[in-house]
């Protein structure tokens, strides 16, 4: 089988989002039945975080728990990679010891130097520039509660930042338009998001406009991880950014609202919308664990004939 690996949206194909969505149906169901179903028995999951995380942390090491497997959590401050141990030397090692490896970290550049050492499986869990789980999990969320989202519309209220950035790959990948709202300074850089073009999305001054009609509205913190020094700056400058009530009436009746989690009531998003019947934020937050007990399945054994996992 050949090695794979998962560090941007626009790693797998259409036909392979397709399968995983199918195989995260069927994976979920056998979760809510309380049926156990252990494909990666004897297989270890190495996570190392150089960021903090709640929902990337649980989800995969639950993941790999209910999968049969086992996970192990490193932290850069509390091994060698933390006194200056380098990313390749570290590959090197961590890959003989491990089946498969997710990695929360800064700079795309270091998930891409470790895998580039690494004899396993790499799965980017975070990113400053992606986030591509993050949008699995969105994107299966949104075919549960309304179909395919082939065609459909998106809109991004806020910071044009690695979740963002990786919506508008999904747009390329999976046939649909995202509508982009940011405050000038913030626009999309198209290079940064690893765009093949501009036909599956249009920016928006006025995040008002950039709702209008559309199926789902999707917002995220107005500072990220790593950009603390801002938060006063930015706080003034999306100010009017914020998805309430009154914006959310400008897009469909059946629009759904998401947001990746952590959420700043009154910043972003305000609490009316968030805990309001448009939100399905709680499903987003428990689809990243089957999305992504899915894709590391995907990654160590490939696809696999339903019949044959019963």
């Amino acid at each position: 089988m050949q090695l794979k690996h998962f560090l941007q949206f626009n790693d797998l194909s259409r036909d392979e989002f397709d399968y995983l969505f199918e195989r995260t149906h069927w994976i979920k169901k056998k979760f809510k039945q309380y049926q156990r179903y252990w494909p990666l028995k004897d297989r270890t999951l190495a996570m190392i975080f150089d960021k903090s995380s709640t929902r990337t942390r649980l989800s995969f090491e639950a993941g790999m728990h209910q999968m049969g497997g086992d996970a192990i959590y490193l932290s850069t401050k509390d091994t060698q990679l933390g006194r200056g141990e380098s990313v390749e030397d570290a590959a090197r090692v961590i890959s003989r010891m491990v089946d498969i490896v997710m990695i929360r970290t800064h700079e795309h550049e270091i998930i891409k130097r470790f895998t580039a050492h690494s004899r396993v499986p790499v799965i980017n869990g975070l990113t400053d520039e992606y986030h591509p789980c993050q949008i699995v999990g969105d994107i299966f969320t949104f075919i549960e509660q309304r179909g395919s989202i082939s065609g459909k519309t998106v809109a991004w209220i806020g910071d044009s930042n690695n979740v963002c950035n990786t919506w508008l790959q999904a747009a390329e990948i999976l046939n649909f338009n995202v509508h982009v709202s940011t405050p000038p300074g913030y626009e999309i850089k198209p290079e940064l998001a690893g765009l093949n073009g501009t036909n599956h999305y249009e920016e928006f001054s006025d995040p008002n406009d950039a709702i209008k009609n559309v199926d789902l509205v999707t917002t995220d913190v107005w500072t990220s991880m790593g950009f603390e020094a801002e938060t006063e700056r930015r706080k003034k400058d999306f100010a009017n950014f914020l998805v309430d009530k009154r914006m959310m009436s400008y897009a469909k009746k059946e629009a759904l609202f998401m947001h990746c989690l952590p959420a700043h009531r009154g910043e972003e998003v305000s609490s009316e919308v968030i805990e309001g019947p448009q939100s399905v934020v709680w499903d987003e937050a428990e689809n990243r664990l089957h999305t992504q007990k899915a894709l590391m399945e995907y990654m160590l054994l490939g696809e696999i004939n339903p019949e044959s996992s019963i």
